[in-house]
């Protein structure tokens, strides 16, 4: 199945995604952690998925909203949060069903990555932060792609698939690689400015089996990267 409608497979992606490496050890602690403190805070999980990164910003006490553009992960995300959750269905690439200025924070977790123009995307996300608001995003990290992809050109805007197995299920994912300049190019067209990025760690706590071979716990490895960015 080569596709990225996750309507296909979105138990199986969700199942696999409370306990893998990359998202429950690796991406979500990153995130919540680049978030800090968000008591009290109106806060967006653009591309929310099933929820679960939405229900810990929740629990930490921030007020938070969440879309997706797959129906079925938005059901399953209302399944985790209730049926009173302000969760949505939406497209990163069409006009978001939110006010002008609506949120402090937007966190848009392994999103832009499967988007070929950012444009749009980030002038909408730009539009509903207040100003002086953050923009959290984790992409696919883009030095990875020369080592997967050897006879790919870094440099060009370049759209790749990949298979992953989620719950004993094989899809094929299709990304977009963009270069490191292309991606803070846009970011600062699109009205933000780069406050950090980094190169995380696995959580602390992430159990030394679900490590890749060979690296030692609190050791980096190239695989997302994280920005954070402020709304000027």
């Amino acid at each position: 199945m080569t596709t990225t409608d996750y309507d296909a497979f979105a138990t199986a992606y969700s199942i696999e995604n409370e306990s893998n490496l990359f998202n429950a050890h690796y991406e979500r602690p990153a995130m919540l952690g680049l978030a800090g403190d968000v008591e009290g805070r109106r806060v967006l999980d653009a591309g929310c998925g099933s929820g679960p990164l939405t229900a810990q910003l929740r629990a930490r006490g921030a007020v938070v909203s969440g879309f997706d553009a797959s129906a079925a992960m938005v059901d399953l995300a209302r399944q985790r949060l209730g049926q009173d959750a302000d969760l949505r269905v939406a497209d990163l690439a069409a006009p978001l069903p939110y006010a002008d200025g609506e949120f402090d924070d937007v966190l848009a977790s392994l999103v832009l990555h499967y988007l070929e123009d950012w444009t749009r995307p980030l002038a909408e996300l730009r539009r509903v932060l207040k100003p002086g608001g953050r923009l959290l995003v984790s992409v696919n990290h883009p030095g990875a792609y020369p080592i997967v992809h050897p006879d790919g050109d870094y440099f060009a805007v370049t759209e790749y698939s990949e298979d992953y197995t989620f719950d004993g299920q094989v899809v094929w994912l299709t990304f977009w690689h963009r270069p490191l300049h292309a991606m803070t190019d846009s970011f600062a067209r699109g009205g933000f400015r780069i406050v950090s990025l980094s190169e995380p760690p696995p959580a602390p706590d992430a159990p030394v089996e679900v490590l890749p071979p060979g690296l030692r716990p609190g050791q980096s490895f190239l695989c997302f990267l994280f920005f954070v960015l402020e709304a000027v």
